[in-house]
């Protein structure tokens, strides 16, 4: 079994299921009483969010892949970046360490190609849904037509994520609103959902809407644990 190593903490509530989810897949695979190695680095989101509402996307990128390389010396195989945002700052970290780095957008996109699906709805933060890095490598790397919400529909959904989800706060009329975005997408043509923040999945479930979800916190602990027991994607 290879050792994973997890960027986290950003927020923490996405990243403890991460680790659940990742100790769940290996004992599934290999029964008894097994679980995953794992080295984690936890940092203070406080101090990332300051630098992502900031734009100091450069310093950011130089304190994560910091932390990457720590992960690395303490021996992890390959590593996971349990945010969709700051995969802003992937090519930095990449750079910074000489083991694979396991993309959420690479892996989302994978699943969503399972299933045969073509045009997808994005969800995130405002960074994710605006920017290029992350729409871009879905269409650009894969193919995918990328939908995002109108633009009172990402004020929403950001504000949601920073001032309830990341403090594992689920609020129902919150949920609500996330469900009529959904549906809004849908009527564009959106043939699945992206629940492109690591967070999201923790208030919108694959029952609340009527086409496939795509939880990117799930998919990508899950092809961690394939890649750690050298199973195929």
């Amino acid at each position: 079994m290879k050792t994973i190593g997890l960027l986290g903490g950003m927020s923490w509530e996405s990243t403890a299921l991460y680790y659940r989810w990742i100790n769940e897949g290996v004992n599934e695979k290999l029964g008894q009483l097994h679980s995953a190695k794992l080295v984690m680095i936890s940092v203070d989101f406080q101090e990332i969010e300051h630098l992502q509402h900031a734009h100091r996307w450069e310093k950011a990128g130089r304190l994560l892949a910091a932390y990457a390389r720590q992960i690395q010396v303490a021996g992890a195989d390959f590593l996971l970046l349990c945010t969709n945002t700051m995969h802003k700052v992937a090519d930095a970290i990449e750079e910074a360490i000489d083991i694979p780095f396991l993309h959420i957008a690479d892996a989302t996109a994978e699943a969503i190609k399972q299933r045969s699906i073509s045009t997808v709805g994005l969800l995130g933060t405002r960074f994710t849904m605006e920017e290029a890095f992350y729409a871009q490598r879905l269409q650009n790397k894969h193919g995918l037509t990328v939908l995002v919400p109108e633009e009172a529909d990402r004020d929403l959904i950001h504000r949601v994520i920073y001032q309830e989800l990341v403090k594992g706060i689920i609020n129902e009329r919150s949920r609500n609103e996330y469900l009529t975005i959904i549906h809004r997408l849908i009527q564009r043509g959106a043939e699945g959902i992206i629940a492109g923040c690591t967070e999201i999945g923790m208030l919108i479930q694959q029952q609340h809407i009527p086409v496939p979800l795509f939880d990117t916190a799930y998919i990508h602990a899950r092809r961690a644990v394939e890649m750690a027991l050298d199973e195929p994607a």
